[in-house]
């Protein structure tokens, strides 16, 4: 059956928009504002519905990246498609921004991770069908990478630049490391596809933020 998805990011100051049709990405739409998306997130959704020629009656189902990543930007993301979602009576699916980056992995392991700033980091692994083998977290990098499982692992991130210099030595030297884009509207809008298909998209009111541990979120992330 057909499904029109629209998903949106507001986790971080890279921001993104994106429509999907039948799993397939229609376009993904870029954004940075250091100053959050609260007053701009709206007026960048209309141009994108306008420049495709889609109504907002016409989209099947909403998604937001649920975080872990700046606890108001996250907020903005969820609360905007949760109230279109109850205004349209669609479904909504909250789309871990690990689990996204995951899926731009090519590995049976992937281990996605997110500077969580003051050294540690947001990570978790998960196996090719997207299911976590071990589970989201926050802890610091050093004492993530020595609980990870043994074998062939894919590390993946929007930025490596923090994390190559201990990914480059001991048993991580040569294991596959990719960058992916910061635009995961894209990603989660496939995923939501995926949920959208298999009976799992939620009501408005149950999508929830994931903020792995909200106080280290709070503490952390440099609002």
């Amino acid at each position: 059956m057909s499904a029109r998805i629209l998903a949106v990011d507001t986790a971080t100051e890279f921001g993104s928009l994106a429509l999907i049709e039948d799993g397939r990405v229609i376009e993904e739409w870029p954004l940075h504002s250091p100053s959050g998306f609260a007053h701009v997130l709206f007026e960048h959704l209309e141009r994108l519905l306008v420049r495709r020629g889609w109504e907002l009656a016409a989209i099947d189902c909403f998604a937001a990246a649920a975080g872990p990543g700046s606890f108001t930007g996250v907020r903005v993301g969820l609360a905007a498609v949760k109230g279109l979602a109850e205004a349209l009576g669609r479904p909504v699916v909250a789309v871990s921004n690990l689990r996204a980056i995951a899926s731009c992995g090519v590995e049976p392991l992937r281990a996605a991770l997110v500077d969580a700033r003051k050294g540690e980091i947001y990570g978790a692994v998960y196996d090719a069908a997207l299911q976590a083998v071990r589970p989201e977290t926050v802890m610091r990098f050093p004492a993530w990478l020595e609980a990870l499982p043994a074998g062939r692992l894919e590390f993946l991130s929007t930025d490596l630049a923090p994390f190559r210099p201990a990914l480059e030595t001991g048993r991580f030297r040569d294991l596959p490391k990719r960058e992916v884009p910061r635009a995961l509207a894209g990603a989660i809008g496939r995923i939501a596809a995926l949920e959208l298909a298999d009976g799992r998209a939620a009501d408005p009111a149950a999508a929830d933020a994931n903020y792995v541990r909200r106080s280290d979120a709070e503490l952390y992330w440099k609002e």
